[in-house]
């Protein structure tokens, strides 16, 4: 028998429609049948870079195209990249023609074989005693360019956690040289080698293309890679990350459908499926670098939204909600919904900062995500048991449809939300 899909909102073009959140029978049957896709056990608990990874790619892609959403430009819906994982064999290094030892020395680098001396043309930069080690550090090791770093020696007891900008690199990525020194800079020279252990891996990405503001984009997104499989408790391996976040995921494609249906939108529209969240963030990371964060009018990233938030039903909350008036505009859009977005009830956990909207945000971009798990007391989180049996289906189905009207006057080009101060992150 041929199966009818029925797009999520298809019946909601009406005002009355509008004034509730109450998901479709259809709405719930989407739910479940793509959660038990991606959760399924044949997934292996999609760990970034395995076979249970690409086959959960495969199958957002396939949907993706059955969306009618428009692939990359490189034809495809997977936005490939590579992690490298440098090892360092040797480093030599003189600065005004005196020997370094190399623990003052940290090269971020993807070439086997580099060389830099104050006659290669590099930019530099200078972290003096006092300043934002933090702020200045982050912004050499991310910038496009080669450059760099003279640190100052009064960071000692830091200098050695930089270390942390190299234990994951993306291939063809820039040069940057931190060396940690108390006297000025004339002249250095820097030899260093490593080998690369490479990991391949891959984002999920659709377009919705726009109309009058095609050149600003919206972001719908989740992750869909989890923590693959584990030691065994009670004879079960695999961590299938229902709701870590094949729940995300889901609401992504079933907004991609809706979108597509309407028809309305005048701002492009993407939708992203980010690898990798659990191990670094890198496909966020990648993603973001494809982007021009000006031209990006807004982010929802979608995060655990299967259970009941501290609130109950019809209610979800956003991370950051005081940082932009995004929120406001989302709640208008649901006035006489009965459901409400909150912000964020756990600001001890940094929330803000540990998910894929993070990337974006640290450039301005009104870029939040939204969720419901109870992260002082989900106890499903990161365990075996993260499984579509713990989920509600129909709460989650009706946070999607939450989703979908409340952010309607932004992807149709009428509201644009404030952009982050990106001062308060620092």
């Amino acid at each position: 028998m041929k199966r009818i899909f029925v797009p999520l909102l298809v019946a909601c073009a009406t005002t009355a429609c509008a004034q509730n959140t109450k998901p479709s029978n259809a709405d719930i049957a989407e739910v479940r049948r793509i959660e038990t896709v991606l959760s399924h056990d044949s997934m292996q608990g999609r760990r970034a870079g395995t076979p249970g990874s690409d086959k959960a790619a495969a199958f957002i892609a396939a949907e993706f195209k059955k969306a009618g959403l428009q692939p990359l430009p490189n034809g495809g819906y997977l936005q490939s990249f590579k992690v490298l994982r440098p090892k360092q064999t040797a480093l030599t290094a003189t600065l005004n023609g005196a020997a370094l030892e190399a623990k003052n020395v940290l090269v971020i680098t993807t070439q086997p074989d580099l060389k830099v001396s104050n006659t290669s043309g590099y930019n530099t930069v200078t972290i003096a005693a006092g300043e934002s080690i933090a702020e200045k550090a982050t912004a050499a090791a991310q910038a496009a360019q080669n450059t760099v770093v003279f640190v100052d020696t009064s960071f000692a007891n830091i200098f050695p956690r930089l270390s942390a900008f190299k234990r994951q690199l993306f291939a063809g990525g820039s040069n940057v040289v931190f060396i940690m020194t108390a006297v000025q800079p004339q002249s250095y020279e820097v030899s260093v080698q490593h080998t690369f252990d490479e990991t391949a891996m891959a984002n999920v990405v659709g377009i919705l293309p726009g109309k009058s503001k095609a050149s600003e984009q919206v972001i719908f997104s989740g992750h869909y890679d989890h923590l693959g499989i584990g030691k065994p408790v009670n004879g079960d391996s695999i961590y299938n990350g229902a709701n870590d976040d094949a729940a995300g995921i889901t609401a992504v494609i079933m907004l991609a459908n809706h979108f597509k249906k309407q028809g309305g939108n005048q701002r492009t529209l993407v939708f992203a499926a980010f690898t990798a969240e659990e191990v670094g963030g890198f496909g966020a990371q990648y993603f973001s670098k494809q982007f021009d964060p000006a031209k990006v009018a807004a982010m929802f990233n979608i995060e655990m939204i299967g259970t009941e938030s501290k609130w109950g039903k019809a209610s979800a909350y956003i991370t950051g909600f005081e940082k932009t008036d995004m929120g406001a505009i989302l709640q208008k859009n649901l006035q006489g919904t009965g459901f409400t977005f909150h912000p964020d009830p756990y600001p001890d956990q940094q929330l803000f900062y540990r998910s894929d909207n993070a990337t974006l945000a640290r450039l301005g971009v009104p870029a939040h995500t939204i969720s419901t798990s109870k992260m002082d007391s989900e106890k499903h989180y990161h365990t075996v048991d993260d499984e579509i049996e713990t989920l509600d289906l129909e709460n989650m189905a009706a946070i999607i449809r939450a989703i979908a009207q409340s952010s309607r006057s932004i992807v149709e080009g009428k509201d644009t939300p404030s952009r982050v101060d990106t001062k308060s992150l620092r």
